[in-house]
């Protein structure tokens, strides 16, 4: 049986993350695990990611991840980062003063701000907590049946920024253009939360689970 693993390093939505994995792909084991020998062995890896982006790479870096997934996209193996997952993939982060990623992306997470205005002049809230709609940059196999322009659920303070961003797979718009997903060989990430993005949500994540790396 094909396995999919969530990898738990103590700063990840897991719960919803493995129930969407499970309601999309019944016929895989799902393991939500901190086992390197698990994860390695995994067909596909998830690497998740909530709260403060300081405290997630310190666990990252203390219990090994970052060496670990690495490893794994060397090897070729199909990984989706989501929200502070994605963060992390990337060369630096400006949160905490500035704290350093795992580097598989070059481009670096901004600060919204706190005069963040709409079209209109509107102040906007930071965090970005809500609904956007999501423009695909790439036709990439992990949009496979979810419309241009879709809605995914955003919760977020800090963000990879579009404009000259290489490896964009999705931009929204929040204040400013950013970086919904990035991609890059056998590598997805997303900004936004498919495990609560309802029906394109539970499609990307299907498509995941399918998706060669390639």
């Amino acid at each position: 049986m094909k396995s999919v693993a969530i990898i738990d390093y103590g700063m990840g939505n897991l719960h919803s993350a493995s129930k969407a994995v499970e309601h999309v792909a019944p016929d895989m084991r799902v393991h939500v695990t901190d086992n390197e020998a698990i994860i390695r062995e995994a067909d596909r890896v998830i690497l998740p990611g909530v709260g403060a982006m300081r405290d997630c790479m310190a666990e990252i870096r203390r219990q090994g991840v970052d060496a670990l997934v690495k490893d794994l996209v060397v090897e070729g193996r199909p990984l989706l980062g989501i929200c502070v997952g994605m963060q992390a993939l990337m060369a630096r982060s400006e949160e905490n003063n500035g704290v350093d990623g795992i580097g598989l992306f070059p481009s670096e997470v901004r600060f919204f701000g706190t005069h963040l205005k709409d079209e209109q002049g509107e102040r906007l809230k930071v965090p970005h907590m809500g609904w956007n709609q999501v423009w695909q940059t790439q036709d990439h196999p992990m949009w496979h049946d979810i419309d241009d322009g879709e809605r995914f659920y955003f919760v977020h303070s800090y963000y990879a920024e579009a404009e000259g961003n290489p490896d964009i797979a999705g931009r929204t718009h929040y204040g400013v253009d950013l970086a919904a997903a990035v991609a890059r060989n056998n590598v997805f990430a997303t900004q936004f939360h498919p495990e609560k993005s309802h029906r394109a949500g539970l499609q990307l994540l299907k498509n995941f689970v399918q998706w060669s790396g390639q």
